[in-house]
């Protein structure tokens, strides 16, 4: 676990809580303390404590700006993008069916590493970051369901959950 300290005046412009906003926004955050410090001769600055863990994965939207739209055709392997493929099909049938944006069921990275597992299950599921036990419970085993019916996904890489 790493520590990052920020020092936010209370005139700031902006900026450092500019940098603060980005960096929390790409590394996987576990505690923020903060504290209002005043000083002897009437200044003032928050100072805040990050704690955090390394090498976190950027979010969608970091890896967008910092990429550019991403081409999983070009990302994955051709099997893999095949599996990708058939997701982002049921993903489509569950947003269609909640009337809801396809993204709100699964990113389309969360789909990418969906395909990249060895075996499609609920608890590989579970291991990927953005999906947790709610979005597993309300999307998660409802995708895994459609893959064992459809055969969606060749029978190797599919184990029931």
């Amino acid at each position: 676990m790493q520590f990052k300290i920020y020092t936010i005046p209370l005139l700031d412009d902006g900026q450092i809580v500019e940098e603060m906003n980005r960096f929390l926004r790409g590394n996987k955050v576990v505690n923020v303390d903060k504290q209002l410090v005043t000083l002897n001769g009437g200044g003032a600055y928050w100072s805040f404590c990050v704690q955090y863990i390394g090498n976190a994965v950027m979010t969608n939207k970091e890896e967008f700006e910092r990429k550019g739209k991403i081409d999983y055709k070009n990302e994955l392997s051709e099997a893999t993008f095949a599996v990708f493929s058939r997701l982002r099909a049921c993903r489509k049938k569950i947003a269609d069916d909640e009337a809801i944006p396809a993204y709100a069921v699964f990113t389309d990275a969360e789909l990418a590493e969906i395909a990249r597992l060895d075996e499609i299950t609920e608890k590989n599921m579970l291991s990927i970051h953005g999906i947790g036990s709610k979005k597993m419970e309300k999307y998660g085993k409802q995708m895994c369901q459609m893959i064992l019916e459809n055969n969606a996904v060749t029978n190797d890489k599919v184990e029931g959950s």
